[in-house]
């Protein structure tokens, strides 16, 4: 597993960030970093596997308080506090720091692979709606590739569509061109319909994870109601958030099923 541990491109990082909200001093956060690191080494030698949670948990908590103290937030960070709680057999804070660091950087492959390991450790394995993997299979760009490369891949059809109009307008219509400006904007549409979608996603729709190790799904926003599932939910789970509640959230699983849950059993990314 390749582990972003470099602490000349954290500090780099860290010196262009604005600092103004953070309680933590730019040392403390650089000492936290050091601290955390060493301890996350620790654990990966430990040969008694509770001395390695031990230490994995003092990286948590190194990591985490860099983050919530020092209001410190980049895809590195979140990617070594993912693989602390992996390793340390906690799949749902994993899954949502790699889901946290995939928001930032989505174009990271090591961050994609793991995020697809932790996801295979989780207890409950809900089969997402057919009509959803069928959009999967028919807009595969969307799904398989980053937004970085749908951007990036989006420019270049711009340019090229924009380049073939030209050409057209000088050596005419019939030319070749003509077609390849065709292809050029059925690409671009499809790529930038893509990149609008996932930025609109970005802005309006709001997912969590369940990090408890169960939690029952209930009926309505109360201990008395029914539950929604004959077994509880566990952790790892994601879901995508309808209405919050106090006390309670309104979850919407990838099969389409639904219920409330307890929001202290989730941490929303």
């Amino acid at each position: 597993m390749k582990k972003y541990n470099i602490l000349l491109q954290f500090l780099l990082w860290l010196s262009t960030t604005s600092m103004a909200k953070a309680e933590l001093s730019k040392d403390e956060i650089n000492t936290l970093y050091i601290d955390a690191n060493h301890q996350f080494r620790q654990a990966n030698e430990a040969v008694d596997s509770e001395q390695a949670k031990r230490y994995y948990q003092k990286a948590i908590l190194g990591f985490e308080r860099i983050i919530n103290e020092g209001d410190v937030h980049n895809p590195k960070l979140y990617y070594n506090l993912a693989n602390a709680y992996l390793l340390r057999g906690q799949p749902g804070g994993a899954i949502l720091n790699y889901r946290r660091a995939q928001k930032l950087d989505g174009a990271d492959e090591n961050i994609r692979k793991n995020l697809a390991f932790a996801r295979s450790q989780r207890i409950d394995k809900i089969t997402p709606k057919p009509e959803k993997r069928i959009l999967q299979t028919l807009f595969f760009w969307h799904y398989d590739f980053s937004l970085k490369t749908r951007s990036l891949l989006t420019c270049i059809f711009w340019g090229m569509a924009c380049l073939c109009i030209t050409g057209m307008l000088w050596f005419g219509r019939s030319t070749p061109l003509k077609g390849l400006a065709v292809i050029s904007g059925i690409l671009l549409f499809c790529f930038l319909a893509s990149v609008l979608v996932e930025y609109r996603a970005f802005a309006h729709d709001v997912n969590g994870v369940i990090i408890t190790k169960e939690v029952i799904a209930r009926q309505g926003d109360g201990v008395n109601y029914p539950p929604s599932f004959k077994e509880p939910l566990h952790e790892g789970t994601e879901f995508y958030l309808i209405e919050k509640r106090p006390g309670w959230l309104h979850i919407r699983l990838s099969d389409g099923s639904d219920g409330w849950i307890v929001d202290d059993s989730t941490d929303l990314i």
